[in-house]
């Protein structure tokens, strides 16, 4: 099991390293060439039609977690009709959000957005784009998620990386256009999204034989999927709520050149995010099959594990990157906008949070209790945008939703504990000797050498003393003396074939 997830973490490495520098690389030709405001209004119109993805992400969740499920049990036929409910269930969510988009989001759109009356009339096509692009991609789920269930990580991450070489053929295009580059750049992105969908589902259908979709209303599968994915909308819409949701209310209260500071910050998390979520996402489908099997020894050990190097890779990247982001952004972006380094940071503490996290939900989604988790997580982490609402309101700086979702993300954490604690008998004592008390000893070691190392010391240096330094704290802290003994004869192993190439 450990070198099936190794093995698929490599995959998915590959493919973030990829999808990083691209990322990283497209958003500073993007902004430059759109300009702050056009980036600016790019991100909040997307952000509005990004909305309706809670209802996307819960039954893509519900569908990895039952396609799992069933390949931990060996049942041919309950995948075979998984995959088909899930077909049904995500044509129906297409039209949900068609629905939605053309009524509560036009109207939001036309009548609520922040944006110059010159560019509204590219506002309205980007966003019809941006709601066809987002339809492409929820038909993706149930592909990609069996693929994911198979464990078939290469494949996906070849798959992946086509899409990224795509994303950067459409920056190039932008570049040599003369028409509206705004209108463009989301005429490209749907063209994308529908190229990758037609691949995922000439694979799927090629190779898995569940996935040779027929229909028909199961009531037996369905019904348990809809009502998974119904409580645990809930919980996605909380999440994108408070991440979407506080970039409407920047533009709401301070137009659009505030959405492209957001813009940026979100861009420099999903690159660093993505080092965090390769591993995760190699690991996650195991969670389940260990809880379907009932191997629970086994299942606490694993989500500790990933919990403590979750948080471990996030850091890695997190520390250097947020004491030299100033530079680092100087250097990437040639015209940085206001609040983005203080924003970058806020979103980077964020999603340190959120990788702890991830095993403890995905072994609550291995359970299928949904109901009252959603209903106190997703409240706990909702409540947020209400309160950021009336701050920003009564005249808060644009920073303070970002400093309240955090607080709500750590409430968030403690009730998902909680909750594990009574249904699957979790060990607060392990999980803080394994988890929270090495990482808690990482960050004291590692935070006040890197901020006196970035004193002394040259940039380049700097960030090589703080990943140097992270890496032996996590060594020395974090690491067990087996997985210590493994790694040594591993680098031995590795030096001694290489001499003998020489």
């Amino acid at each position: 099991m450990n070198k099936r997830i190794a093995k698929n973490t490599i995959y998915l490495y590959l493919r973030m390293m990829l999808s990083m520098g691209v990322t990283l690389y497209t958003s500073r030709i993007v902004l430059a060439t759109l300009g702050v405001e056009d980036y600016g209004i790019y991100s909040g119109v997307s952000s509005v039609v990004l909305m309706f993805t809670f209802l996307n992400i819960s039954i893509s969740s519900a569908t990895l977690r039952f396609l799992n499920y069933a390949l931990g049990k060996g049942d041919k036929e309950e995948l075979r009709k998984t995959f088909s409910a899930a077909i049904t269930i995500h044509i129906l969510i297409v039209l949900v959000i068609f629905i939605c988009a053309e009524s509560i989001g036009l109207w939001f759109l036309e009548n609520k957005m922040v944006i110059a009356p010159e560019r509204m009339n590219a506002a309205r096509v980007v966003y019809q784009l941006s709601v066809f692009s987002l339809m492409a991609t929820v038909m993706q789920v149930p592909y990609n998620s069996t693929i994911i269930a198979h464990e078939r990580m290469h494949i996906f991450a070849f798959i992946e990386i086509l899409n990224v070489c795509l994303k950067l053929g459409v920056v190039f295009l932008l570049v040599i256009a003369n028409w509206d580059k705004l209108i463009m750049y989301a005429a490209l992105w749907l063209i994308v999204a529908c190229l990758i969908t037609g691949v995922y589902m000439r694979y799927c259908i090629k190779q898995f034989k569940e996935c040779k979709y027929k229909y028909e209303w199961n009531k037996t599968v369905i019904y348990p999927m809809l009502k998974f994915s119904g409580w645990d909308a809930l919980g996605n819409g909380a999440v994108v709520g408070a991440t979407k949701g506080v970039n409407i209310l920047l533009n709401l209260f301070y137009g659009a050149f505030v959405n492209a500071a957001w813009g940026i910050s979100d861009r420099v998390n999903e690159a660093i995010y993505a080092f965090v979520r390769s591993f995760q996402m190699a690991v996650n489908p195991q969670i389940v099959k260990l809880y379907a099997s009932e191997k629970m020894t086994e299942l606490y050990s694993l989500i500790f594990q990933n919990a403590k190097f979750s948080f471990s890779l996030m850091w890695l990247l997190l520390l250097p990157v947020s004491i030299h982001l100033e530079t680092i952004l100087n250097i990437w972006l040639v015209e940085v906008p206001e609040y983005t380094a203080l924003f970058c940071r806020l979103v980077l503490i964020q999603s340190l949070i959120s990788c702890v996290q991830r095993p403890f939900v995905m072994t609550i989604h291995a359970t299928g209790k949904m109901k009252i988790f959603q209903l106190s997580a997703g409240t706990v982490l909702l409540s947020g945008l209400p309160v950021s609402y009336f701050l920003l309101r009564s005249g808060c700086a644009p920073h303070i939703p970002f400093v309240v979702y955090i607080g709500a993300c750590t409430g968030e954490l403690l009730v998902e504990l909680i909750l594990l604690k009574k249904w699957i008998n979790l060990s607060f004592r392990a999980l803080f000797k394994t988890v929270f008390i090495p990482v808690a000893l990482i960050v004291a070691f590692t935070l006040p050498l890197s901020l006196l190392a970035s004193l002394y010391l040259p940039f380049l240096l700097s960030l090589m003393f703080s990943g140097m330094a992270v890496c032996i704290s996590v060594y020395f802290i974090a690491l067990d003396k087996e997985t210590k003994a493994k790694l040594v004869q591993y680098v031995k192993n590795y030096f001694h074939s290489n001499n003998n190439l020489l």
